[in-house]
């Protein structure tokens, strides 16, 4: 049996490298001795889950199994953590009733009401969203709720810990803050007990020995408040870095925008008395201009966009490849991520083990791949598509069934994923991107001379077959292509009307050779295609 361990030792893949410095570094190969390795992901509840809560998860999916091929037998856990108890400061846009909600600002999520009507308050709902979206990928976590345990006392070890350091953090995070905020800040957000509302006031005194902090109120008296039992939350950051100590966190990434926040988290787990956890530092997605995708903008893609055009698998790969560098997304990078996790499922079985281990496929499938893969890939089916119009996949399914002996939705599934996938695309990007033009009269002899060489074509219709004959003709008539490529892009935008397109032997061989000799007829005919 091949021993996996000792090759993720030596694996490129960039989950194993991590895994390995978790290991070594950090761990200095023992297992914790809460008796587990910890990963952790955070979530701020005031918005829906997103293309970004997909990515931090699915990569960190991705450290912790390649953590556990490395060292078999230590256990793992998986913590998504929703800071739920932190106050509202404003109104989303995307959200029903606003007018519900724009009395409770300044309250914890948990304890404002719902403007969808299903769950007991705002972060309930939130929370379920993002339970109901992590469960739909199937993701293995536990999940954290911020409100349960700082009201449990789960926490209140690490706050009192705080208290009694309260000095030394300060003097991290003043530095960081401008004038004005530097006036007020405390870590502590003492929750008023009037209002409910998470306050951010000065704190004029502070009892180690009764675990107390006091703040003056509206009315001008002294509030003593105790620090534990969800009394007080604390400052976002220092936040991090008690729940850091707290639950002893092992390995936790973050995106480029948060470098700031991760050194000054860091500096106070260390002043808690805790090293901070093993941290990957991964870049933000940029839109189709090369600008910095915004939630407020809108200039972002949603993963609910990406599935309906592409299976999870294919954006699980957009998230593995290159993580620290900063990568467009926008809807075109999806056909050509489609193809590429083809590639990569094609190759796996017939791989040696080790180049198993480097293969995005066993990150993506936890080191168990499907056997479910399809010879024809996702920029074939849209160019099928293309050439016969398809709105709906039983067109398409027409046309495979006999290119694929056997094939069915049934019996290949994968490739039925596929096929509706591309229908969607086709008619929502490839339809109204069409142009179609007509042959120029130079080219009328080419075309022809295709056409009536499908017509009599006698040999195998195998894609190696139909691709010399087109291979051949467009090298008989250098005067109007002089190169083959100008030849294959006339054939992609009269046909098609793209200037890119499929590897033309195998675009025959599915679509058919009659129907390819027909499509050759219409245009030679000079007839609309875009009719």
């Amino acid at each position: 049996m091949t021993d996996f361990s000792a090759l993720a030792r030596h694996s490129n893949a960039w989950p194993f490298a991590e895994a390995r410095a978790l290991w070594d570094e950090r761990l200095k190969g023992k297992t914790p001795a809460k008796g587990y390795v910890l990963f952790e992901t955070g979530y701020g509840p005031s918005g829906l889950p997103h293309i970004g809560t997909f990515g931090e998860v699915v990569r960190t999916t991705m450290v912790r199994r390649a953590f556990e091929a490395l060292n078999p037998g230590v256990p793992t856990k998986l913590f998504a953590f929703s800071d739920d108890m932190d106050g509202l400061r404003k109104v989303p846009d995307n959200v029903p009733n606003k007018d519900m909600l724009a009395p409770h600002l300044g309250k914890p999520l948990t304890q404002i009401p719902d403007p969808f009507g299903t769950h007991e308050s705002f972060g309930h709902h939130n929370n379920a969203r993002l339970r109901a979206f992590l469960d739909s990928f199937g993701f293995e976590y536990e999940f954290k709720s911020s409100t349960t345990m700082y009201k449990a006392g789960a926490f209140d070890k690490a706050l009192l810990r705080v208290l009694e350091k309260y000095d030394e953090v300060i003097d991290v995070v003043l530095p960081t803050l401008g004038p004005e905020r530097r006036a007020t800040y405390s870590p502590f957000l003492p929750v008023c007990k009037k209002t409910g509302v998470v306050l951010q006031v000065p704190i004029i005194a502070r009892d180690v020995a009764a675990g107390t902090i006091t703040y003056k109120d509206s009315d001008g008296s002294d509030v003593p408040v105790p620090v534990t039992g969800g009394h007080c939350k604390l400052q976002w950051k220092c936040d991090w870095a008690m729940r850091w100590y707290a639950l002893d966190v092992d390995y936790e990434m973050s995106g480029k925008d948060l470098i700031d926040s991760v050194k000054l988290s860091g500096r106070i787990c260390r002043i808690l008395g805790a090293t901070p956890p093993t941290n990957l530092t991964y870049e933000l997605f940029l839109d189709q201009e090369g600008q910095k995708i915004s939630k407020s903008k809108g200039n972002g893609l949603s993963v609910e966009d990406w599935l309906k055009y592409a299976p999870h698998e294919s954006l699980s790969l957009y998230m593995y490849q290159k993580p620290k560098t900063a990568k467009r997304l926008f809807f075109d990078v999806i056909p050509k991520a489609v193809d590429e996790y083809l590639d990569f499922l094609s190759k796996f079985p017939g791989e040696e083990d080790k180049a198993k281990l480097d293969n995005p496929a066993w990150h993506i499938h936890h080191g168990r791949p499907p056997q479910d893969t399809t010879s024809v890939n996702f920029g074939m089916l849209l160019n099928l598509a293309s050439a016969c119009h398809a709105e709906e996949p039983a067109v398409l399914w027409h046309y495979i069934a006999r290119f694929v002996q056997g094939a069915t939705p049934e019996s290949a599934p994968l490739l039925d994923r596929l096929i509706k996938h591309a229908v969607a695309y086709y008619q929502d990007f490839v339809v109204p991107a069409k142009k179609y033009r007509k042959i120029a009269p130079a080219e009328l002899a080419a075309f022809t001379e295709l056409r009536d060489g499908l017509k009599s074509f006698s040999g195998e219709p195998t894609p190696e077959n139909l691709q010399n004959l087109v291979f051949e003709i467009g090298k008989r008539h250098p005067d109007v292509y002089p190169g083959l490529r100008d030849w294959f892009q006339a054939l992609y935008q009269v046909l098609l009307g793209q200037d890119q397109g499929p590897r033309m032997g195998s675009f025959i061989a599915i679509y058919g050779v009659a129907e390819s000799v027909a499509l050759l007829d219409r245009a030679i005919a000079g007839q609309d295609f875009a009719a």
